[in-house]
Parts: C-alpha cells; sequence; structure tokens
C-alpha cells in the first residue's frame, strides 16, 4: 500500500497491509472496548470529544500538510476541512445526550418510552476525497452515542488513516475505542462478515456501495451508504446571473471538483444561458492549477494520475459523440496529475458527460425553456444526492427544492455543502441513510421500546 504525492508523483510512504489475523485482533480489541465505553455517561464522552476538538486545532497546520502531500487538495482547503471537522467535534458532544435521551410516549402502561442504545462496533469504508472530514462526520456522533469504531480508509491516503487513529488517542479516548485497519478493498468483505462488527457505513462510488449493501444484507447488518452524485443546478431567469455563476464555479473547482456534492450539471434558462455561460467560462479560465502548498493557485492535482485520466476519457468520449468543448479538455504538459477547468455543452443521453459522474473540474451546461424542461432535465440522473436553484423567487425556489428537485439535500441560491446541524445523505443511487444532525447519530443505535406495566 503506497501513498503517492499526486503533484510530484513521488512515494511518500510505503505502508504494510495488515494481516487477517492482525485484523481479527484489533476488531477482538475494539469489542472489548465497547463493553466498557457503552457505559460511560455523555459528560465524560463530551469532555474526550472536545480534548479531540483542540487536538485538532492545535495540529491543524501538520493535518492540512499532510492531506495535502497525499491527495492534492489545497492547502487553504486542507485547513478549513480540519477546521470542520473540529466543529462536529464540538457540535456532537455539545447535543449528543439531548439528541439520545429516553422519549416517553403515553400509552395505557404505567410507563413507556423510547430508548437509544449503542449497536457495538461499526466498520467505516472512507474515501480519500475528504480524508479527514469523511471520517469525523461518522467517528464524532459514532463515538458520542457510545459505539466504537474501525476504520478502512483509502489508501493513497494511510498517513491520514493513522493520524486519525493517533489524534482519538492524544485526546484521552480509551485504547481500542477507535481504530485504523489497513487493508485493501479485497478484506472488506471479510470484517462486515465478522460477528463482533455490527454495522456498516460507506461513502464512496454507487459500485463499492453496491457491494458493501449486499454483504452486509446478506449478514443482516444496518449499512448506510452515501455515494456518487451529479448535482444539477437551475439557473432561473430572474437569477442573480453574477452572483450564481460565482457559487457555481466555486462549487464545481473545489477540491478539484472531486467532491460528490460539487455542482456538476449547470442547467440554464434560455434568456440568460449565454450571459451566465460567458461568466462561468471567464471564471473558470481565471482558476490557476499548481504545486497545493503554494497560495498562488487555486487548484490542485486530482488525487492520481489514473483518476485523471479517466475523466479526460469521459470527456474525449463525448467531444467524439458531439460535445462542444468550450474551454479545457486536455491533458497538461508535466509533471502533476492536474486536469484544466473544463466546460461543456451540446451534451445529449448517450454521452459519459450526461449519463456519469464527471470526479474533477469539469462543468456541463445544459440549456431550458421552461421550468417542467429544467426539473425533466435534473432529475434525468441515476444519482440523487444534492442539487441547487437560483432565483429571485424564493416562494419559487423553495417549491422547486421541496417538491420539483429529486436529491436528498437542495439550496436556494447557495451551493451544496455539509453541515453538522442538518441531515446529509441522497437517494436513488446515491445512496440511502443519513449522517449529521440528530438522524445520523441514531442511524447507528438500537431505537429500544421499553413499556412498564
Amino acid at each position: 500500500m503506497q501513498s503517492i504525492n499526486p503533484f510530484t508523483g513521488e512515494t511518500i510512504q510505503t505502508y504494510r497491509e495488515y494481516s487477517y489475523q492482525e485484523v481479527n485482533t484489533i476488531i477482538g480489541q475494539v469489542d472489548d472496548a465497547f463493553q466498557q465505553w457503552k457505559l460511560t455517561e455523555f459528560e465524560d464522552r463530551a469532555g474526550l470529544m472536545k480534548n479531540l476538538q483542540n487536538q485538532l486545532i492545535n495540529q491543524k497546520a501538520e493535518l492540512a500538510s499532510l492531506m495535502s502531500a497525499e491527495m492534492g487538495k489545497i492547502l487553504r482547503e486542507a485547513l478549513g476541512e480540519i477546521e470542520k471537522c473540529a466543529f462536529v467535534c464540538s457540535y456532537y458532544a455539545s447535543y449528543a445526550g439531548s439528541f439520545l435521551k429516553n422519549k416517553p410516549v403515553a400509552t395505557e402502561a404505567s410507563e413507556s418510552y423510547i430508548t437509544y442504545q449503542p449497536i457495538g462496533t461499526v466498520l467505516a469504508v472512507m474515501p480519500w476525497n475528504f480524508p479527514f472530514w469523511q471520517v469525523f462526520r461518522f467517528l464524532a456522533p459514532a463515538l458520542m452515542a457510545g459505539n466504537t469504531a474501525v476504520l478502512k480508509h483509502a489508501s493513497n491516503v494511510s498517513g491520514c488513516a493513522l493520524a486519525i487513529e493517533q489524534l482519538v488517542r492524544q485526546a484521552g479516548f480509551p485504547e481500542n475505542v477507535f481504530r485504523t485497519l489497513l487493508i485493501g478493498s479485497s478484506s472488506v468483505k471479510e470484517v462486515i462478515e465478522n460477528p463482533l462488527i455490527k454495522a456498516v457505513t460507506l461513502t464512496g462510488s454507487t459500485p463499492a456501495g453496491k457491494s458493501v449493501a449486499a454483504i452486509a444484507g446478506s449478514v443482516l447488518k444496518k449499512s448506510v451508504l452515501e455515494l456518487g452524485g451529479s448535482d444539477p443546478y437551475l439557473i432561473l431567469e430572474d437569477a442573480d446571473i453574477a452572483m450564481a455563476a460565482q457559487l457555481c464555479v466555486k462549487s464545481r473547482l473545489m477540491n478539484a471538483g472531486q467532491s460528490c456534492i460539487s455542482a456538476k450539471r449547470f442547467i440554464v434558462f434560455d434568456a440568460v444561458y449565454e450571459e451566465f455561460k460567458a461568466e462561468m467560462v471567464r471564471l473558470m479560465s481565471e482558476a490557476t492549477f499548481g504545486d497545493p502548498l503554494n497560495v498562488l493557485f487555486s487548484i490542485g492535482p486530482l488525487a492520481r494520475i489514473e483518476l485523471r485520466d479517466e475523466l479526460h476519457l469521459q470527456v474525449e468520449k463525448s467531444r467524439q459523440m458531439g460535445a462542444t468543448v468550450v474551454i479545457g479538455g486536455y491533458i497538461p504538459e508535466g509533471i502533476g496529475a492536474f486536469y484544466p477547468p473544463t466546460v461543456l455543452e451540446a451534451v445529449v443521453p448517450g454521452m459519459p458527460a450526461y449519463d456519469e459522474e464527471l470526479f474533477g473540474p469539469v462543468a456541463v451546461l445544459f440549456r431550458f425553456h421552461s421550468e417542467e424542461e429544467a426539473i425533466r432535465i435534473a432529475n434525468a440522473t441515476v444519482f440523487g444526492l444534492g442539487a441547487a436553484v437560483f432565483t429571485s423567487d424564493l416562494t419559487k425556489g423553495k417549491q422547486l427544492a421541496e417538491k420539483g428537485l429529486q436529491a436528498g439535500c437542495v439550496f436556494v441560491n447557495d451551493f451544496v455543502k455539509s453541515d453538522p446541524r442538518l441531515p446529509f445523505g441522497g437517494i436513488k443511487e446515491s445512496g440511502y441513510g443519513r449522517e449529521l444532525s440528530v438522524v445520523g447519530i441514531r442511524e447507528f443505535m438500537n431505537i429500544k421500546t421499553v413499556v412498564v406495566k
């Protein structure tokens, strides 16, 4: 297992994959830790979680630099990611107790209530694109709920995975309440099937999600999946075009476009199409890519060379099938897994740019003539993670968000983002279940009914 810097192409470190016996030993240790951890009080857990928050803030420069080196995120965004992880720790330290307190229910019995009890050790299978945030948005509620966890992270961010384990240890949590497993994807099935693993959460591709869901289902274990996305952004005739273009481009280029909830498809009303297109092209053209540690650049490399090449193949196939490349669409010379900001139009069904998720800085423009057509184009995808509407008519915007767009979260006059205070997740092939907020912390609980006659 190798961690390779996507900017320089140099190997950062090689890691030895854990053996089957080592993995089972660690899982046994984590299950042993659960037997005591589940008995702790919320106040005690909260104190440790606040320690973890402080560890993140105190070490954010080192952690951000590690993230940039392993997967290419520009340093400014990496620092922001660590700060967001600290926020989710603070949030659940403050609210987990109230989220999980017993809830009385009036019945004919003398007493009846719902109680939330931890289920045990949960496996988290996490991706490389947000190597700290994806883990912490699961880790914070899981530990505050009294569960324990093991992490199978993406192989190219093994350094980040081990750093998270060390952070938990430094915060003072009991040994083995959270452990990292250095294993490849082929070993995930055996971990899920281990009887000491009670549930699994995965953030990743739709094929990976289907595979994990099938394995978990075969042994009747709960799973939560946050998968791919092809988020549509509707630009209505009355939208503030300058503001809309700025936020759309920001969303499309954040993390070099490597986000499930990046804006990907821009569905623009005919009367303002050319104006929006011109502004988007201008902003995309001004973005610069280079060394992620250099503050002069706004975009870093993609996480791996093969991912860049796969993205370019999607663009090239679409071009060959009739799509128009407005800007970008080429592999730059020199080292680094870079891909330039790219804008496509004249994209139709059957093209990769229409049917597939484009995981990189590639925007696809569509023109519509009625709101009904816009909704049809937006929903004509197997995905349903996020979506956005830009309009000056907030009543109309909320109506389209609530009733029209098929997605787990819809934003009006802003780009889609996750927030610890709000449920996060998708529908259709973007997965099921929810993370974050009161909803997320209850996903891996035994929601138990107690009745006293």
